[in-house]
């Protein structure tokens, strides 16, 4: 098993999980990989992270956290904690919430800007959110 440096970024949406990986120094998140899931049945997204956190060394992962610009909880936001939650459980690592507002509007916009070719099918605009959510805890780690 690899030492345990490299953190995990996940934004957990509806239909796909968007997941990036920092580099073993924690300066740079590279988007990783999506994962299909239905929102409910969590146990392959769980496995996949899991064997993620086995494969890379992973010592922390970080879950994107979709708050509302209304302050009021909704349901993705209660998604997004529940499986945080069974992540913590189930892993002997750290895993923390951070705000994802606007996280896949800014990959979108990323991606476009970028000239990459992709639809919301792909789940390019997934991974590169997750990078995004990663990469502004990186950054505010070195704070």
């Amino acid at each position: 098993m690899a030492e345990r440096t490299r953190i995990l970024g996940i934004d957990p949406g509806e239909r796909r999980i968007g997941i990036a990986m920092s580099d073993p120094m924690g300066m740079i998140a590279s988007a990783l990989e999506t994962l299909k899931w239905n929102g409910e049945d969590r146990s392959k997204a769980e496995n996949r992270i899991a064997a993620l956190v086995e494969e890379h060394g992973v010592c922390e992962i970080v879950v994107g956290l979709p708050r509302r610009t209304d302050g009021r909880t909704g349901p993705s936001e209660e998604r997004a904690r529940s499986f945080a939650e069974a992540l913590s459980q189930r892993l002997s690592i750290p895993v923390v919430l951070r705000d994802e507002r606007y996280t896949s509007v800014i990959a979108g916009r990323v991606l476009r800007e970028s000239g990459a070719r992709h639809d919301r099918k792909d789940g390019a605009v997934d991974r590169m959110a997750a990078a995004i959510i990663l990469q502004d805890h990186l950054e505010s780690r070195r704070k």
